[in-house]
């Protein structure tokens, strides 16, 4: 098992790694920035560095000082956690070549499944079902007029470096299509450098789900259930539950049986995530993306399969077997996780502050993986996420009883945040019925 490991990232991701990490006897060094001194996760660690100032740019994507850091603690390993320098291929070849451990998929892999384009098409090659779309970018806006005359309004035009709801837009005819093209293409330029774009064909009433792999260290890929992703505000999610309330056992067996076809066409390592979108109206699913990570809503997949997925991360980057038997996984229960997120609950724009009061609900199937603690500042310079509450339990009935409950006792005052929003949907007929798709947060407002 590796002995040293740095963490290159922060917040509750931070302290979640750190968690496993030192319950298996491994020494943690973190990583920070001047902003995130006070924060829990550096004092957590068995040992912290600063590696630059506030913007992101300067510390967290800052593969000079990671790498720095790495060499002066003696770390055997990095772990990337999600976001930053998780999914950047070239910061994966440079740890492995400075002969260090990456805690993820190797890097041909990552560059694999970061263009959008090449990964329908691999993924296409392999039998998983794709949505109808174009297998090149399209060139210029005449080319994008063409294909989405082909396949059909209405068309999402998808930048192809994009990932985490980010470089989307949806046209419902010609002119709307040549607004968003050239909006998309000038976001992912500045955005991800690289401007390329993609047309599909837009779902409006569609689901999200995704299913959670690992490849092993003995080569073989596994699937370890769904998890339904249909709560989202402007393509980002804040709900995720497993299993999915829409997904039959015959559906299941099809999506997981894809999914690891998916991770076996790149001959995947570690943990990473297939996400798909589902019609209910036909029955038909098609592969969305793949992120070549740990989620951020991994915890409802560990309560249901009852395994530590950052120890399984750990334990193939060692080389290791895993703790569990893969030929006899079972899956049991119900799992639901909520984002509390820095933002006001109508609009979800960010809300820094000072966190005066904070107070994490306690009892029975309920977990917090959090990032702040009282007396924190949220400062405007990362992702608005606070913490996540995770609440399990034997039926999603009792899941929901004991969210409302949970939710309820969760109290944070200083920066806005998004708890009633969850109050809100707790109560919702069409959240509680489980036949809710991805508009079910604008159609609550």
């Amino acid at each position: 098992m590796i002995e040293s490991l740095l963490v290159a990232n922060r917040g509750e991701i931070a302290r979640r790694i750190i968690r496993t990490a030192k319950r298996l006897g491994i020494r943690v060094i973190a990583v920070h920035s001047e902003a995130d001194a006070d924060l829990p996760f550096v004092a957590e660690a068995d040992e912290a560095v600063l590696i630059g100032p506030p913007n992101p740019a300067l510390s967290y994507r800052n593969t000079e000082a990671i790498l720095a850091a790495a060499k002066s603690t003696g770390a055997q390993a990095i772990h990337p956690g999600y976001g930053f320098l998780s999914e950047n291929a070239d910061f994966a070849r440079t740890v492995e070549a400075s002969g260090l451990i990456w805690v993820g998929p190797d890097a041909d892999a990552i560059t694999a499944m970061g263009d959008k384009i090449n990964a329908r098409n691999l993924m296409a090659a392999a039998g998983v079902p794709v949505a109808p779309g174009t297998a090149d970018p399209a060139a210029d806006l005449d080319a994008a007029v063409t294909a989405a005359a082909e396949i059909g309004y209405p068309v999402m035009v998808k930048a192809a470096a994009g990932g985490g709801g980010m470089g989307m837009g949806v046209a419902v005819d010609e002119a709307a299509l040549r607004t968003e093209y050239d909006k998309v293409r000038a976001f992912a330029e500045r955005m991800f450098g690289d401007g390329s774009v993609l047309i599909e064909r837009y779902f409006p009433r569609v689901r999200h789900v995704e299913v959670q792999i690992l490849g092993l260290a003995d080569g073989r890929v596994v699937a370890l259930g769904e998890r339904e992703c249909s709560v989202q505000r402007r393509n980002q999610k804040l709900v995720e539950e497993s299993p999915s309330p829409a997904v039959s056992p015959e559906l299941r067996s099809r999506l997981l049986a894809a999914a690891v076809r998916a991770g076996e066409a790149v001959g995947y390592r570690n943990a990473g995530t297939v996400e798909c979108l589902f019609d209910p109206a036909t029955g038909e699913f098609f592969f969305l993306e793949m992120n070549t990570r740990l989620q951020v809503e991994h915890p409802v997949t560990e309560y249901v399969y009852g395994i530590d997925l950052v120890e399984e991360q750990l334990r193939v980057a060692s080389g290791l077997a895993p703790t569990f038997d893969p030929d006899a996984l079972t899956p049991s229960g119900h799992a639901i996780e909520m984002r509390i997120n820095a933002e006001d609950p109508k609009r979800f724009l960010p809300g820094p502050g000072v966190i005066r009061t904070w107070v994490e609900p306690t009892g029975e199937g309920v977990r917090v993986d959090s990032g702040y603690t009282e007396g924190n500042t949220v400062t405007p310079f990362y992702d608005s996420l606070l913490a996540k509450l995770i609440v399990s339990g034997a039926t999603r009935d009792e899941v929901l009883d004991r969210a409302k409950a949970a939710v309820a006792a969760f109290q944070i005052e200083g920066p806005k945040n998004n708890v009633p929003f969850f109050t809100e949907l707790l109560d919702n007929e069409e959240f509680r019925s489980g036949a809710y798709d991805t508009g079910i947060v604008s159609r609550m407002r």
